[in-house]
Order: C-alpha cells, then structure tokens, then sequence
C-alpha cells in the first residue's frame, strides 16, 4: 500500500484501517450546568451585592435615634437600629426552624428504630402547627 503523495512532495505516514475502527466515536462536548463551586460563586457574587446594598443603606441612615427597650436607653444610627432588627429576626427564624427540624428528625429515628415508617407530614402544610 502507497501512501498518497500530498502536494509538497513530502511522503504521508500509513494509516493502519483497523486504527480507525477501533477508536470509539467522538462524544460531543456537554455543558456543565451546576457544580459546587459554580454554586459557591454565585453565592459570593449575590453576598457581595447585597453587602455593598447594606452598606449603603446604612451610610444614608446615620441619623441617630434613641431606642428603649424595658430598662436600657440605647442611641443608635437609623441603619444600625434597622440591621440589628433585621439580625434579630433572621436568628429567631433560624432557632425555630432548626428546632422543628431536629423535632422530624428525632420522630423518624423513632419510628424507623421501631420498625414503623415514618409518620406522614402535616395535611394542614409546613408551618401551620407546632406540635
């Protein structure tokens, strides 16, 4: 078998027919769409927004006010007062949550330990009754 002769005179390597038969077709190139990292700097992008948003706020809201709750009188700027509610809340939203979790939880390892299936969720929907 010769090899053909390309147009600059130089000799081509032989190509070998099994060769390309037994290499598996090419796969086209998917697109990742989600990773962890992808994820994670989506999250940092949308914290830094808001923290510059923040910012903001409170630098436009430095007019002090005074706050009295029971027995302490606090002076505070405007945005201070308002981040520190909004902190507040956030925190009692997380500890309430996080004991109506630890409450599923704990029902499931009892009732998986018993050999029962897990008790059915709420009809009424999430958040409507604390047991």
């Amino acid at each position: 078998m010769t090899s053909p002769q390309p147009q600059d005179g130089q000799p081509q390597p032989e190509i070998p027919a099994g060769n390309a038969a037994n290499r598996p077709a090419p796969q086209p190139i998917r697109a990742v769409r989600h990773t962890r990292i992808n994820a994670a700097w989506v999250a940092w992008i949308c914290g830094t927004i808001l923290l510059i948003l923040l910012l903001v706020f409170i630098v436009q809201n430095l007019d002090r006010q005074t706050v009295h709750l029971f027995f302490w009188t606090v002076h505070l700027p405007l945005g201070v007062s308002l981040l520190i509610a909004a902190i507040t809340g956030v925190v009692v939203t997380v500890v309430i949550g996080g004991a109506r979790i630890y409450q599923l939880r704990r029902a499931t390892k009892k009732a998986l330990a018993q050999g029962s299936p897990p008790p059915p969720p709420d009809p009424a929907g999430p958040g409507t009754a604390l047991e």
